[in-house]
């Protein structure tokens, strides 16, 4: 990683598969990885999840930029989670660094080739709910199970002859 660039975390919409990963994603990154974010809880929202601070684990993947697209991507992901200003009490989700643990590929726990080598702790941009709405999430939202915002979809159909 290079200083001042972090990479990002993502849990929701811009997950592989999700509406927005091709639309905001595609072409702009050079690795992207499973990862988990400890210490946060994940809740349903309109369409998308929010993460909040909490005692659980939210799954999602860790981001690498392209070369040449880091401000661009930063861009385009602040727009997307309506992310204003540090503390803007307009923002829908605020951009905060946090650690976000790497998950290895299967069969190999010292992690892959290039890039994240092991599950050590790295420091990523996060998008958690802004705090009014982490405040109405806690009183009243629904949490997703197990942090996983891809466990909510149903399992595909068996395939017929």
């Amino acid at each position: 990683m290079t200083a001042g660039r972090p990479p990002f975390f993502v849990y929701g919409t811009l997950l592989p598969g999700e509406p927005n990963h091709d639309r905001f994603l595609r072409g702009r990154t050079r690795e992207e990885r499973p990862a988990v974010l400890p210490g946060a809880l994940l809740y349903e929202g309109p369409g998308y999840p929010y993460a909040i601070e909490g005692h659980g684990t939210v799954h999602g993947a860790l981001i690498t930029a392209a070369p040449g697209a880091y401000a661009e991507l930063l861009r385009l992901l602040d727009d997307l989670e309506q992310y204003l200003g540090p503390d803007h009490p307009r923002n829908l989700y605020e951009r905060v660094a946090r650690p976000v643990v790497p998950v290895p590929p299967p069969g190999n726990p010292g992690g892959g080739t290039g890039g994240l080598r092991s599950a050590e702790p790295v420091r990523a941009w996060a998008y958690p709910a802004a705090t009014a709405v982490a405040r109405s999430l806690r009183t009243g939202g629904t949490p997703v199970p197990g942090g996983d915002w891809l466990s909510r979809r149903p399992p595909p159909a068996p395939r017929t002859p």
